[in-house]
């Protein structure tokens, strides 16, 4: 497990940023954490690691978002909102999850079930006492 302190929405960009760069075809990442501890932030300095310019936003109500413009194709997934994991098979999951693409999965704890066991898990947590803006960021 690798752990990382982030003192605020730059560090915790740059440090996804440096993940999107080493990131390789049909690898999956996993997010997880409260609402509003930094994940689509995580995400978006992710796709920036990945050569994504475009703005990037959590696609709560759509589940998938695709972005194809870096190096690798990014397949950008909010499971929040996902009644089962039958939805998953609608949105091409297990075409995108292990595919030429990166897949990175807010929420994936709701739909551990069909994660696969090689897949690379983040946990995102915040902890007052070291300051509002303090994240811990652990790596399995």
């Amino acid at each position: 497990m690798e752990q990382k302190d982030s003192f605020s929405r730059e560090e915790t960009f740059e440090y996804a940023k440096a993940l999107g760069e080493k990131a390789e075809p049909g690898q999956v990442y996993c997010l997880s954490g409260d609402l509003g501890v930094g994940k689509t932030v995580f995400a978006q300095g992710f796709g920036a690691g990945l050569g994504i310019n475009e703005p990037m936003s959590s696609p709560t109500f759509t589940i998938l978002q695709e972005y194809n413009e870096g190096r690798l194709p990014l397949y950008h997934y909010d499971v929040y909102r996902v009644g089962d994991i039958d939805e998953m098979e609608e949105t091409g999951f297990y075409e995108y999850a292990g595919g030429e693409g990166v897949t990175l999965i807010e929420w994936a704890e709701l739909i551990e079930e069909i994660i696969p066991e090689t897949a690379v898990w983040i946990t995102i947590k915040k902890d007052v006492e070291k300051g509002f803006d303090y994240r811990s960021i652990e790596i399995n």
